[in-house]
């Protein structure tokens, strides 16, 4: 009989982050209180399903959005360095397009070959690592569910990789909002689908209005 499991991966809610900056693995990024709300939200509709294995990045954001659904399955919140955000040269800096640190010729250097990308870690190296992540929860949780909590660039890629897409994208591109879940169902060992659901779409359009930023 063919066993089927489900490994949900689970994008952080709202970052409390006034000043608009890169923050990827810099420490003290929490949650704004709209982000607490999506974890919330996110936490009661996962717990409909049978998961028996919550995971996350170690950074605080993604601990925060694990929170409210270990708590309400009474599991404990694993941690796996395979999720963290990817690394970038620009972390700690504004990056938004005509604004800030690109506008500096400096920088420029980093930004010759987006392909791979030549600013942050290889789109290969995190495909990699979150292919890692997921076959040790796929098989944690095998015959039930799990939940991966990330961050947007290596969630994007790690469905990129399991549909067998080209890694390099337009970040503009990207099916993967605040406290989104993308879902990779396998029969055994084989990926049969890949759902994609946003619970906090109302949240979402809250937080692309500028409140609780």
């Amino acid at each position: 009989m063919t066993v089927h499991t489900t490994v949900h991966l689970v994008r952080h809610g709202e970052v409390f982050n006034p000043e608009k900056l890169l923050y990827g693995r810099l420490p003290g990024y929490r949650l704004s209180d709209l982000g607490l709300r999506m974890a919330e939200r996110v936490g009661e509709v996962l717990s409909r399903h049978d998961i028996t294995q919550v995971i996350a990045s170690p950074l605080e954001r993604a601990q925060q959005t694990a929170t409210p659904l270990a708590g309400l399955l009474g599991l404990p919140i694993g941690a796996d360095d395979n999720l963290l955000e990817a690394t970038n040269v620009f972390e700690g800096k504004r990056v938004s397009v005509g604004d800030g640190v690109l506008r500096q010729p400096r920088t420029w250097r980093h930004l010759y070959n987006p392909f791979k990308p030549s600013w942050g870690e290889p789109y290969v190296e995190v495909a990699a690592r979150m292919r890692l992540a997921i076959a040790a929860a796929r098989e944690a949780a095998r015959g039930h569910e799990a939940a991966l909590v990330s961050h947007q660039l290596p969630i994007w890629i790690a469905r990129l990789d399991a549909e067998q897409r080209r890694l390099w994208h337009d970040p503009r591109s990207r099916q993967c909002s605040l406290a989104s879940v993308t879902s990779l169902v396998f029969e055994g060992d084989r990926l049969v689908r890949v759902d994609y659901s946003e619970p906090c779409a109302d949240l979402v359009a809250v937080s692309n209005k500028g409140v609780g930023a």
